[in-house]
């Protein structure tokens, strides 16, 4: 089992830029992929982006294309939220959780076990 724990949140103003940490223990990641999902205040739960660790591979909801990266240091079993370009609409508690198969990291779906969360909020 990966016991998964989140950081790095904070306020930031809009245009700013924030990294979060997604810290595993117990099994390394290579055989699992990692998501990034939020959720803000009232709202549903957005599924933002997926990592296939074995090889890099990434995938992102069309809403943070081009400003969030996700990315994985195997050194460190921590994968990573680079978040550029924020806007107020990003404000939410951003979570990163196994997925269930890398199979389905493409539709980014079949999300499983998730830490605390980390709280984002983005200033106008």
């Amino acid at each position: 089992d990966v016991h998964l724990a989140e950081s790095g949140g904070g306020l930031v103003q809009a245009g700013g830029s924030l990294t979060l940490a997604c810290v595993a223990s117990g099994d390394p990641l290579d055989d699992y992929a990692i998501g990034w999902f939020r959720q803000g205040l009232g709202s549903e739960r957005e599924k933002i982006s997926c990592i296939e660790v074995s090889d890099g591979t990434t995938f992102y909801e069309d809403s943070v294309k081009g400003r969030f990266t996700t990315s994985v240091d195997n050194a460190k079993n921590t994968v990573y939220l680079q978040m550029n370009d924020l806007k107020p609409e990003d404000t939410a508690i951003y979570y990163c959780a196994t997925v269930a198969s890398e199979h389905l990291c493409p539709y980014l779906i079949g999300f499983a076990s998730w830490g605390q969360g980390t709280q984002v909020t983005v200033s106008s």
